[in-house]
C-alpha cells in the first residue's frame, strides 16, 4: 500500500514538473521609455528668471567651430587666437534642418576656449586647451520682448545668470548681421545650406565682407 502512494506521488510530482516546463515563460514588462534631456534640452530657467547653464551641451548639436574671429577690426598686435565652438539643442537643430527657421525655446551655446601651437606631437597649426567661458543665446518668444536674449556664464561658469541687458552690443550685432533670426548661421556652413535651400536667409543678409 505505501509502495502504491509513493508511486502515485512520484507520477504526480513528474506531471507537475512537464506542465511547468511546457509553459511559456511570463513575457517581462516593456521597458520604460528613457527619457533624456540631451533629447529636447529647452532652456530651464530659475524662479527668479534665470538661466541655468546646461551641464551636457557637448551632446548636442554640434554647428561650428573658428579659431581666431572678432567682429572689432583686429589690432596689429600678435595675439594668441581662441577656438570658438556652438552647440544647440537636438530638437531645435532637427526643426532647422527640416524648415531653415529657429523654433521657439531654440538654445545655442558658445564655448570659448584658448589655443595652442605646441604640444606633445604636433608642430604646426593651433589646438584648443584650457576653457574660457561659455554663453548662451536663448529664443523665448514669451519671456523675452525681442524674442532672443544673451547670457554670459562668466569666466567663474556661474551655474546661473540673468539675461544681459538690451544695451548690451550682442543685441544689436545679431539682429543687424544674423543670417537667419537673429543667429549667425553665415558661419555655420552645414545650415547656412539649408537656409540657402529653404530661402530663409534674411533679405538684407551678403555674404561679401564689409568693406575697411
Amino acid at each position: 500500500m505505501k509502495y502504491v502512494l509513493s508511486l502515485g506521488v512520484l507520477v504526480l510530482a513528474g506531471a507537475v514538473m512537464m506542465h511547468a516546463q511546457t509553459q511559456k515563460p511570463a513575457q517581462s514588462a516593456a521597458p520604460r521609455p528613457v527619457t533624456s534631456d540631451r533629447t529636447t534640452a529647452a532652456p530651464r530657467f530659475t524662479a527668479a528668471g534665470e538661466l541655468i547653464r546646461p551641464t551636457d551641451f557637448r551632446e548636442w548639436s554640434f554647428v561650428t567651430a573658428g579659431l581666431g574671429m572678432t567682429y572689432n577690426q583686429p589690432t596689429s598686435a600678435a595675439r594668441t587666437p581662441n577656438f570658438t565652438n556652438v552647440w544647440v539643442n537636438p530638437s531645435s537643430h532637427q526643426a532647422f534642418v527640416k524648415t531653415g527657421q529657429w523654433p521657439d525655446k531654440t538654445m545655442l551655446i558658445l564655448e570659448i576656449r584658448a589655443s595652442s601651437s605646441e604640444g606633445s606631437i604636433n608642430k604646426g597649426g593651433h589646438f584648443q586647451t584650457n576653457l574660457v567661458v561659455i554663453e548662451a543665446a536663448v529664443k523665448d518668444e514669451a519671456r523675452f520682448p525681442g524674442k532672443w536674449a544673451y547670457f554670459d556664464f562668466g569666466r567663474d561658469m556661474k551655474p546661473q545668470v540673468q539675461a544681459l541687458p538690451v544695451t548690451e552690443r550682442c543685441y544689436a550685432c545679431h539682429s543687424e548681421n544674423g543670417a537667419v533670426d537673429n543667429t549667425f548661421v553665415q558661419f555655420y556652413p552645414t545650415l547656412l545650406e539649408v537656409a540657402e535651400r529653404m530661402g530663409t536667409l534674411r533679405p538684407s543678409y551678403t555674404s561679401t565682407p564689409a568693406a575697411h
